[in-house]
């Protein structure tokens, strides 16, 4: 017996994650070595939203309530991925919450997740200048601080500033105030 054959076998001839019964092929859960333990049989609905994430319809991953239970590993991998792929949308994450999975098949899940383009946010002062947590920065306009009252100085040293997720934004502290500043009105001092 072939692959597909063995899967369309364990599936019941239905997609793994959405259970769809038609239009149904193989998908390799990567990392793989070609084994049906690290495949699964979806249909093409289910695989073109995989491989193309830009044509993600989230309401129909929906399914994965039923299907991230499922006791074959590799449907869990897909189950845990999608919903991560997802979880902004609030509802997957509920769902990422509930779920267990075994280190090993964690980690196989994960190692299928590419890294977040979060973690590589980069804040430049006005020059460019690459700005780290802890910095000292001088402010090159005066600012009007809202809320505070007061006008922050052009010159206005500000020490140990904190990056936030917004590469146009950092906060520091300014007359006792901790303020959001923006990074085009700073320049980084020696």
């Amino acid at each position: 017996m072939n692959i597909e054959e063995t899967l369309k076998e364990r599936s019941g001839a239905i997609c793994e994650l959405c259970g769809a019964d038609s239009d149904l092929s193989v998908y390799e859960v990567t990392p793989s070595d070609g084994s049906i333990d690290q495949a699964i049989y979806v249909c093409n609905t289910c695989k073109g939203q995989i491989e193309q994430p830009s044509t993600v319809d989230a309401d129909h991953w929906r399914c994965l309530n039923d299907s991230m239970w499922s006791e074959v590993p590799a449907v869990q991998v897909m189950a845990y991925r999608q919903l991560h792929a997802l979880r902004a949308e609030g509802w997957p994450q509920e769902l990422l919450d509930m779920m267990y999975l075994e280190d090993d098949i964690k980690s196989w899940a994960e190692a299928g997740i590419p890294e977040e383009a979060g973690e590589s946010v980069i804040h430049r002062d006005s020059n460019g200048t690459i700005l780290q947590a802890g910095d000292t920065v001088t402010l090159i306009k005066d600012l009007d601080v809202k809320g505070a009252g007061f006008t922050a100085k052009r010159g206005t040293v500000v020490k140990n500033i904190h990056l936030t997720d917004d590469a146009k934004f950092i906060e520091g502290k300014i007359n006792g105030s901790q303020i959001v500043l923006v990074t085009a009105y700073m320049k980084k001092s020696n």
